[in-house]
């Protein structure tokens, strides 16, 4: 009873209850174990007499059949249909084995008379309403907010010395899933993730060291980072606990992925470890169908275009990186160190679902003769595996050849290091630009160990090339919006595409092209579209009115195309870029135009700026 008590109190509501009364409630609670998948009551049911709390394990929330929260350790549900007398608006369902603690009702209420208890399951039933209410009914959104505003309790600190089993208590007993390490200058992080997979696991004994099983340094943010970016470090890190610093470096508190997301957002986390999980590309075939479902609810959830394409980037990583380590795991140790990388959209972080899996290959060691054959046939073989794994998860490797399976890119290190250099002095040559645009857009995805392949550019070359900046703002210039309209788009005139805009070469392209010449302008190579405007801005490569325009317009086309081939996603439709205008509301067809002219604008003026001799108009 001691110990339920103990758990109670270092949660809201009950952390406000005097102990006399958390005794009392402690002294009637039942435990209940649900087994995964159990109904713990369903929609509709009621009304319950009976507030639970959850203990260990996982209750997901669901309404007409859509999960919409995941409830962990300390969470309570069935408060508000035990208040209200109402049958209860949603089903709560074991999402793994599962312990909760059972509270009669007529406990509870009395203890709404005390304020602050009444406050906060008042404000948990609102954002319960806000939660399942219909599509455009809005409340607080943490992929939104500052992630300073987020933390729920101050930090938990333990001494690196401090055995693992005191630090376990110290966890226990204030209800948190992780503790912090202070190491210097950085801390250390121990997660309750550490504690089943590193003492548990691994037969380790709890009278060790604390420091014995603590990440180090741990990845940390500053608490004006938006929920939503933290998400996604937490995506492409594979981390759930983040610490959250001030601007003067001093912690503030943990934040992890329940702080950050709404159950549509968690999805990503979920289908990531499913992917890291899977042992075979059948296995994630079967994963990756999971895919499309979770961008229509990300967009239900009205996250912002922007997260959506960085979210689904992020998971196609995971998905490319498991696919290559699974085409390792059979061909057998590398003969050489190398790093598959990510290219175009993917590596900016803007791949929508019409987009391909570009990708490039780099090797450490050029070698000759016969080793060069085996490392070629070794790299071809898993080229093709990961290739033919994407073409069965439903993900088309890019039509016009940028694969890693085409020999063009798929070289040694020193190859491409050796073409850069070569566009860089000579930025005339034969698809030079193309090339050259391939290269600035790419991500490393995955090394061997001892790869130490960053980027396929060798030490920044291109501010210090002024000839290879003005070529790329000339290629930044041949693709112009649809302008020369006065009452409408300009749209294909024949065809299947007959009456319909290419929102992508019309509207997008074009601002990545600038962003991309503006950010190497500024020393920033690979990035994505609004990172790359926003340092460009920074730098003064840019006038910030023009970096400001771009960027917003770059949002509202952005969000155009997702939500186009969102609805094309739920017809069962293959995803495109082409849209009628006529199909668009008078609002948003203003806006388009009003936001092509704009980038239109900026094309004009960087011609003349920099007399480039493009003829304009």
């Amino acid at each position: 009873m001691g110990d339920i008590a103990g758990f109670l109190g270092s949660f809201p509501p009950f952390d406000a209850v005097g102990a006399d009364d958390l005794a009392r409630i402690a002294a009637v609670a039942e435990t209940e174990v649900d087994p995964k998948g159990k109904t713990i009551f369903s929609q509709g049911a009621g009304p319950v007499e009976y507030l639970w709390v959850v203990r260990s394990g996982s209750v997901e929330i669901i309404h007409d059949g859509r999960v919409l929260d995941l409830l962990g350790p300390g969470e309570l549900f069935g408060h508000a249909s035990m208040i209200s007398g109402l049958p209860t608006g949603f089903e709560a369902r074991a999402a793994e084995d599962t312990v909760c603690y059972r509270i009669p009702a007529d406990v509870m209420r009395p203890l709404l008379a005390l304020p602050d208890v009444l406050r906060f399951l008042a404000r948990s039933i609102v954002q319960q309403a806000v939660t399942t209410a219909p599509a455009g009914h809005s409340g607080a959104d943490p992929v939104q907010s500052r992630v300073g505003t987020l933390i729920r309790t101050p930090p938990l600190v333990c001494q690196g010395s401090e055995p693992i089993r005191e630090a376990a208590k110290r966890m226990t007993a204030e209800g948190a899933s992780a503790v912090l390490v202070p190491h210097g200058r950085t801390f250390g992080i121990v997660t309750d993730r550490d504690l089943r997979s590193r003492v548990i696991a691994a037969d380790l004994s709890p009278d060790a060291p604390v420091s014995a099983i603590m990440t180090e340094p741990a990845y940390t943010v500053t608490a004006d980072r938006l929920g939503g970016d933290v998400l996604l470090d937490m995506l492409e890190r594979n981390v759930h606990h983040i610490p959250v610093l001030s601007p003067s470096g001093e912690v503030l508190g943990v934040v992890d992925d329940g702080d950050l997301v709404a159950a549509e957002a968690r999805k990503p986390l979920l289908l990531r470890r499913a992917i890291a999980l899977a042992e075979s590309p059948a296995d994630l075939t079967a994963v990756a169908a999971g895919l499309t479902p979770m961008i229509i609810a990300l967009h239900d959830a009205r996250v912002a275009a922007e997260h959506v394409a960085a979210v689904r980037s992020v998971v196609l990583d995971a998905l490319t990186r498991r696919l290559v380590e699974l085409a390792v795991r059979d061909a057998g140790d590398p003969p050489v160190p190398f790093t598959w990388f990510a290219l175009g959209s993917l590596a900016r972080h803007e791949a929508v679902p019409s987009s391909d899996v570009d990708s490039a290959l780099a090797w450490g060691d050029e070698g000759s003769g016969p080793e060069a054959r085996d490392v070629a046939g070794y790299l071809s073989r898993v080229t093709l595996a990961v290739d033919e794994g994407l073409r069965a998860c439903g993900m088309s490797p890019d039509a016009h050849g940028a694969s890693a399976a085409n020999p063009l890119f798929a070289r040694s290190l020193a190859s491409w290091h050796r073409a850069a250099r070569s566009l860089s002095e000579d930025p005339t040559q034969e698809k030079a630009l193309i090339l050259v645009s391939v290269i600035t857009d790419s991500r490393p995805v995955w090394s061997t160990q001892g790869s130490v392949a960053t980027g396929l550019w060798e030490a920044r070359p291109y501010p210090d090339h002024p000839d290879l900046l003005r070529l790329l703002a000339r290629f930044a210039l041949s693709f112009r919006p649809p302008t020369g309209f006065l009452r409408d788009f300009v749209v294909e005139h024949s065809g299947q595409r007959r009456g319909q805009l290419d929102i992508k070469h019309g509207g997008l392209i074009p601002i990545v092209d600038l962003a991309r010449w503006a950010g190497m302008a500024a020393g920033i190579a690979s990035a994505s579209t609004l990172e790359r405007l926003r340092a460009a801005e920074a730098a003064g490569t840019m006038e910030s009115p023009e970096a400001r325009t771009l960027i917003e317009a770059f949002g509202f086309i952005f969000s155009l195309r997702l939500d186009h081939q969102v609805e094309q996603l739920r017809r069962g439709q293959a995803p495109d870029d082409f849209i009628d205008p006529k199909t668009l509301n008078p609002l948003a067809r203003s806006y388009l135009r009003e936001a092509f002219r704009a980038v239109a604008s900026v094309q004009a003026n960087l011609a003349a700026e920099l007399s480039l001799g493009v003829r304009w108009g």
